[in-house]
């Protein structure tokens, strides 16, 4: 069964981050130049948090909200949530399920790894059910009759 790692080698691993300082209109022309849906906020060699799409949802509803001028570092989610790179398909599954996350960091050793976003694991469920399927045998299956 994949890991996270393993994932992530396939997908890619380049971290996309932003200091906190930064404004959310930076955020966005990095999100729209990457063609992305989130980037890190990080402020030396710490994650600080994550600004999303859904982030920017939110914050297009408050009045006054300009992205020029408002920084990361007050409108970026903090709950950065991670996963150890050993972490199987199924269990990254549960995470994200379970705490309705759509970004995990990957961590090994101290240091990240890379972002999964829910499509990323979507693909790799999904890439995991058809392997194991391709080792079952359908004979017994294919001999079945059915009455009307």
């Amino acid at each position: 069964m994949k890991t996270a790692e393993e994932i992530l080698k396939e997908k890619g691993c380049e971290l996309v981050f932003l200091g906190s300082q930064e404004t959310v209109a930076e955020a966005l022309k990095l999100m729209a130049a990457h063609k992305i849906g989130s980037v890190l906020v990080k402020d030396g060699n710490v994650f600080r948090g994550i600004y999303t799409e859904k982030d920017l949802v939110r914050d297009a509803q408050v009045p006054g909200f300009n992205p020029g001028t408002t920084m990361l570092k007050k409108a970026a989610t903090s709950e950065l949530v991670f996963a150890p790179h050993d972490t199987a398909v199924y269990s990254l599954q549960d995470l994200m399920l379970g705490k309705r996350l759509r970004h995990v960091l990957v961590m090994k050793e101290g240091r990240a790894l890379g972002l999964l976003s829910i499509g990323d694991l979507t693909r790799a469920v999904l890439n995991e059910k058809k392997e194991q399927l391709s080792k079952v045998s359908w004979s017994y299956y294919e001999d079945w009759k059915w009455k009307k």
